[in-house]
């Protein structure tokens, strides 16, 4: 044909690679674009997008240095002695992290190279319907043509734009996990120890937002940083009621209020601080250097500051769109999220042009959901395929101190959509077997089965809270994807002894009203 290309890709993370890797493999000429625009301050990284560089992969190595810490705790009752105080150094996790974040960024270009997909380290737009201009960080254009254009290129941290001094003095996770000393430590060069070791992250609780902000302030704490979260409403709520509406179907992959009132409230007994129903005004930078936050509360109608050596903000992400000229060749996006309006085959108001991952409207902000849609969209493209993406109970975690993992609906979704009379909860509080003799304190550790009432009771959702909360969901996606049943689970023979066999063992319903604490094994 006249295009240069059969498939280009617009972004490079996840979904995108996975995208262009799949279509490469049926022999077809493919390209990626991929650019990252730094952070107001400054940060930038290299290939793989979000989950790679600035999400899920230097996040859950910080949280294992916080477990780390919490295991060194535990240490001595289990007859290890070990010298105290201990300290944690941030360089030195850091430069470990970053390192290996830098080998998966040369790993994707040597993966590309291996596939014969042609890079382009540019940022592109939209010249009309099938061309793509680029411009390189030096200016140099390049014009790119292809039969079909895959977008996917993310979101990136929203900033407060309301509250004064937010861009020039805070960060957000495209800036924490890059910092090569603690966000905790004095920037004051003339004391010779750390007098204040603070930082508040700012959450406004919407979208995927909340859940990395606790993370973050999960992981944070526990290397020893004095961590604030200060929030405007409830923790976890687009984790929690909102939900993904399809055309055809609503789809709910989130938890519900209850689980994430363990998560905080295990979170302060960690240590973590929270400033409830409190909203920041301004943020001023003091002679000291540190950085002076103005709030309201609005419980108490009242006006109050505190200093802090790190303001950082989790106040949302907006799909990163706005150099890509969509309107120009006809791209509907919806006006109130900014992302792009797709159909079930993940394609956009121009039949050629699609969009995957974070960037379009309805679909979880997942890097192996987006991963799984890439692959599924190239072979329905290139490979005589299909088979559609089902965002039906996908599984995912929060890895806050003690992880929360799900799948498929809230309790509260399952009651909206099939009527509590029908709706049958079954539940526990345990206590994992490694808590015991370390005397730590399991009242946070719970889950719930969420199923139908009638005769087969399908299990409609699964949520756990606990150690290694990702590991024992995956295992259960399996079943409840397969549309496993209550009885079913039953007959399941538990591993003993581990936290995800009392799964097998959930008899006490909410219904009920009887003490759901497991005693003995």
């Amino acid at each position: 044909g006249k295009n240069e290309y059969d498939l280009l890709v617009v972004g490079g993370g996840s979904g995108g690679l996975a995208c262009a890797k799949e279509a490469a493999q049926f022999g077809r000429k493919v390209a990626v674009l991929d650019y990252v625009e730094p952070s107001p301050q400054g940060t930038a990284w290299g290939l793989g997008g979000t989950c790679v560089n600035v999400g899920c992969i230097p996040k859950k190595l910080m949280h294992q240095a916080a477990l780390l810490g919490s295991a060194l705790k535990d240490a001595k009752h289990y007859g290890w002695n070990i010298s105290q105080p201990v300290h944690h150094t941030w360089s030195v996790m850091a430069q470990g992290v970053q390192n290996y974040v830098k080998s998966l960024n040369w790993g994707h270009r040597v993966q590309l190279q291996e596939k014969k997909v042609k890079y382009f380290n540019v940022k592109g737009s939209f010249s009309d319907p099938h061309t793509v201009r680029g411009l390189t960080k030096a200016g140099k254009e390049t014009v790119v043509t292809a039969d079909n254009i895959v977008i996917a290129t993310g979101g990136r941290p929203k900033y407060p734009m309301h509250v004064a001094g937010a861009m020039e003095y805070g960060i957000t996770s495209d800036d924490l996990f890059w910092l090569k000393e603690s966000p905790g430590k004095t920037p004051l060069v003339y004391y010779s120890y750390i007098v204040f070791i603070k930082i508040v992250v700012y959450i406004c609780l919407t979208g995927a937002s909340s859940d990395v902000s606790l993370e973050c302030a999960g992981f944070l704490t526990g290397i020893g940083l004095d961590t604030t979260v200060m929030m405007r409403s409830v923790p976890l709520r687009g984790f929690d009621q909102a939900s993904h509406i399809s055309k055809k179907k609503q789809i709910c992959f989130t938890t519900q209020q209850q689980m994430a009132s363990l998560v905080t409230e295990h979170m302060e007994s960690y240590g973590t601080k929270f400033l409830k129903r409190c909203f920041p005004t301004k943020v001023e930078k003091l002679k000291s250097n540190r950085l002076q936050v103005t709030w309201k509360n609005a419980d108490l109608g009242t006006e109050e500051t505190d200093s802090f050596n790190t303001v950082m903000w989790a106040v949302g992400r907006a799909p990163d769109t706005k150099t890509l000229n969509l309107e120009t060749v006809g791209v509907k996006t919806n006006s109130e999220t900014g992302k792009i309006v797709v159909d079930a085959s993940e394609a956009t108001s121009v039949p050629h042009i699609y969009a995957i991952g974070d960037i379009a409207e309805g679909r979880p902000e997942l890097t192996p959901t987006a991963i799984a849609a890439g692959k599924l969209l190239a072979q329905r493209l290139f490979g005589r395929s299909s088979e559609l993406m089902d965002y039906d109970n996908v599984p995912t975690t929060v890895f806050t101190p003690l992880e929360y993992g799900c799948v498929g609906l809230s309790e509260e979704a399952a009651v909206q959509r099939h009527g509590s009379d029908n709706i049958e909860v079954y539940h526990a509080y345990y206590k994992p077997l490694e808590f015991t003799v370390a005397e730590r304190d399991a009242t946070q550790c719970y889950m719930k089965m969420v199923c139908l009432r009638e005769r087969g009771q399908r299990i409609l959702g699964l949520h756990f809270i606990g150690p290694n909360a990702g590991e024992v969901i995956q295992g259960f996606a399996l079943g409840i994807k397969c549309g496993a049943t209550y009885p079913q689970m039953m007959k399941t023979v538990g591993i003993h002894p581990t936290c995800a066999e009392e799964v097998t063992k959930l008899h006490i319903t909410k219904r009920s009203g009887l003490d759901a604490t497991v005693t003995g094994c």
